[in-house]
């Protein structure tokens, strides 16, 4: 399972002592950060069952960070008919 979080940490020397710690903390979870995306992203990947994001959120509020999952996005819903048509289609013109 993986998880995404926005974040406060601004600077790479916090993200590498944070993933220490929750590395740490929780032996089943890898841990990294994009400080160049607009939201500054932690992501959590855990080898075994569930994340703990409760737990992982004030893990980083004790470090004087902050920390909140990031929604997921769903893409648009789109039938299989629709999807069976753009096929045929492409298949057609390329049979041309």
């Amino acid at each position: 399972m993986v998880e995404v979080f926005r974040t406060n940490v601004e600077h790479p020397h916090q993200a590498d002592m944070l993933v220490d710690q929750i590395q740490m903390v929780f032996t089943n979870y890898i841990a990294n950060f994009d400080l160049e995306d607009c939201d500054r992203i932690m992501r959590i990947k855990c080898t075994t069952g569930f994340i703990k994001s409760f737990s992982l959120i004030n893990l980083l509020k004790d470090f004087g960070f902050h920390a909140e999952v990031l929604p997921d996005e769903l893409l648009p819903f789109q039938s299989i008919s629709s999807t069976h048509e753009l096929f045929l289609e492409s298949n057609q013109l390329n049979s041309l």
